[in-house]
């Protein structure tokens, strides 16, 4: 590990002597605008995924509220179906009351 280093520190050393201050700084600067490309295509793809992510959830979202939107219709006319029910039933009742008040009279 250490020999790893010494010749990592003996290679950037002879690269500073051949190149000079403003190569070395220059070498530098080129390895940075490097990692900043290859950051910049990681981040990319990531981004890609994300897309891809949030597509799938509207997909999914969009057919849970269709879902809902139907069992709301549903019950909307089975509370109509109700209505109908119940003011037919007071109606007879209505009916038989007064045939009942009618006939007793």
């Amino acid at each position: 590990m250490q020999e790893r280093r010494r010749r990592r520190m003996t290679e950037l050393a002879d690269i500073y002597l051949k190149l000079g201050a403003s190569g070395f700084v220059f070498l530098l600067f080129g390895f940075m605008i490097y990692n900043l490309i290859q950051s910049q295509k990681d981040q990319t793809e990531d981004l890609e995924e994300i897309k891809t992510s949030i597509h799938k959830m509207e997909a999914v979202l969009d057919s849970a509220m269709n879902i809902n939107v139907k069992l709301i219709d549903r019950m909307n006319s089975s509370d109509k179906d109700r209505e109908i029910f119940w003011r037919e039933l007071s109606d007879d009742l209505a009916f038989i009351k007064g045939r009942i008040n009618g006939n007793s009279k």
